[in-house]
């Protein structure tokens, strides 16, 4: 038993390096090629009692790595285009970053009446409606909200509200 052992790590310490090398140049990625090298050479070791009596026992795992690695471009290339259609939509009109900063800072209510407002162009009666409130509490909010985003954003307040 302790032969077999030392049999398999003279195979590993040998064959491992080419057997890495081979890998990345497949991948061109060093972590993603010595775990693949790595499990190829755990499968060795699995089978250690029947492929240690193969003439070459590094080009089975040599070759099983390969085949993993394959595996893996083929599962990237496919992951990349399903990715792209998972990802939503692109949302048009979407604010500058700092001003989703101020808008994230604004009170909840304040916030959807901006929301409503501004980006679903909703006028201040369905506003009122959708939120619950009276029409006067969406242009309050309105009001308050444009405030503090011009606090925030080093902006005038003007009136616009319909």
């Amino acid at each position: 038993m302790r032969s077999d052992v030392d049999d398999f790590d003279w195979w590993y310490r040998s064959a491992y390096g080419r057997v890495a090398r081979t890998v990345f140049l497949i991948l061109h990625d060093r972590d993603r090629s010595e775990d693949i090298a790595q499990d190829a050479f755990f499968q060795l070791l699995r089978h250690w009692d029947r492929i240690s009596g193969y003439e070459q026992p590094d080009a089975w795992v040599r070759r099983v790595a390969i085949r993993m690695a394959v595996r893996l471009v083929k599962r990237e290339r496919g992951r990349v285009p399903r990715e792209r259609l998972a990802q939503p939509a692109t949302v048009v009109g979407e604010p500058h970053p700092e001003v989703m900063v101020a808008i994230r800072s604004l009170a909840p209510m304040q916030r959807a009446a901006v929301v409503l407002y501004y980006w679903d162009d909703q006028p201040v009666l369905e506003i009122a409606r959708t939120l619950a409130v009276s029409e006067s509490t969406v242009k309050q909010h309105l009001f308050r909200a444009r405030s503090r985003l011009a606090e925030l954003l080093g902006e005038e307040v003007t009136e616009d509200v319909r």
